[in-house]
């Protein structure tokens, strides 16, 4: 089994409708966990990848009704390094 995550950004407010739909989207065989954000409008998807590919689970949201904009990035962008300090004297 290999677990992979998935980050999703949607836009406008859930229908009740999509949220039920969402909620039975976890009876999907290969679906592990899946957390909201409402806050940040976004949805986190953690599936088995052996059983499913990232389009299948894309596709499977945007079925629940939800207006899925983009895949996010898991992976947090890197600082750009201060400057290297001026060695001693």
């Amino acid at each position: 089994m290999t677990q992979l995550e998935a980050l999703y950004r949607y836009e406008g407010h859930p229908t009740e409708t999509a949220m039920f739909a969402l909620g039975n989207l976890r009876e999907v065989y290969g679906i592990r966990r899946i957390r909201v954000d409402e806050e940040l409008k976004t949805i986190r998807l953690e599936y088995d990848a052996t059983r499913l590919n990232s389009p299948t689970v894309l596709r499977l949201l945007r079925q629940t009704g939800l207006v899925v904009v983009e895949e996010l990035s898991l992976i947090p962008l890197e600082e750009t390094a201060p400057a290297a300090a001026e060695p001693r004297k």
